[in-house]
């Protein structure tokens, strides 16, 4: 089993001009995020585990979880439905100002026994203008379109935005690929997952399967190959490793494994900082 836990080396790197760097935004956010609640960010590519990982940890810390890769699905699956070409800028602006994203993280009932992923999945549910569409938007159509979609400078400020505003006082979980580094920069708490290639094609195609979704392993892993170009290389929000971000390799690991390595790291940051 070969797992890579170790701190990123160096300084960080610098930010690209834009919104995300803004200095007043900036302060704004390490002001409150110093005062209240608790971020751990975890960042990687498409199946990784950082979902699961995320909504597990979630639930043994007792914290509130949000998925933000869900979200930009949410605004993909808007984009298909209404038929605009999303390179139409003012037609996306009309599209996102009647767009309403929520994504509601309801606590079990139930103790949810360790490893139980799907059990975990279910407490989560992402509405798009009040419509569940948490299955939905893990169709391919969706999956096909989202990294273009994401890379859109005007979705993104539209739901950095509302993530932020979401995490105002919480203890929260937060995924996806821009958390460490833009979104919540001043995280008490960062990981970066990767995970080989053809684990990552195998995962993927076991959970489209499981949601009686058909799709050939070579489809799958050209659309993982596909979208980390697209999110390594956009000039808005890349997937990065930032500085103090802490390296989990999930490739060898299970998933209980994965989610006692973010736990442990959590339980150390809450210990050392009472």
């Amino acid at each position: 089993m070969t797992t890579v836990l170790s701190p990123h080396p160096g300084s960080l790197p610098r930010r690209a001009k834009g919104w995300e760097s803004h200095p007043k935004v900036e302060r704004e956010w390490k002001r409150r995020s110093r005062a209240h609640g608790f971020v751990v960010a975890i960042d990687g590519p498409a199946g990784s585990g950082k979902s699961t990982t995320a909504r597990l940890c979630a639930l043994r810390l007792g914290f509130e979880y949000l998925d933000t890769g869900a979200m930009y699905r949410a605004i993909t699956l808007k984009v298909l439905e209404s038929g605009i070409n999303p390179k139409n800028a003012r037609a996306l602006r009309g599209l996102l100002a009647r767009t309403r994203v929520t994504v509601e993280w309801r606590l079990p009932t139930q103790t949810v026994r360790p490893g139980t992923a799907t059990r975990a999945g279910e407490m989560a549910r992402v509405l798009l203008d009040g419509r569940d569409v948490t299955q939905a938007i893990r169709e391919p159509r969706v999956s096909a379109l989202v990294s273009e979609v994401s890379a859109i400078s005007a979705v993104r400020r539209k739901l950095v935005a509302e993530q932020r505003r979401f995490a105002r006082g919480r203890r929260l979980v937060c995924e996806g690929r821009d958390i460490g580094s833009v979104v919540f920069p001043e995280a008490q708490v960062k990981v970066f997952m990767v995970c080989d290639h053809e684990e990552r094609g195998r995962r993927r195609q076991l959970e489209l399967e499981q949601q009686g979704t058909k799709v050939s392993s070579a489809a799958v892993k050209a659309n993982l190959a596909r979208r980390d170009r697209i999110d390594s290389a956009r000039r808005m929000s890349p997937l990065r490793r930032v500085s103090g971000a802490v390296l989990v390799d999930t490739t060898d690991l299970t998933i209980e494994e994965q989610v006692k390595v973010v736990c442990d790291l959590v339980r150390r940051r809450l210990g050392a900082s009472a």
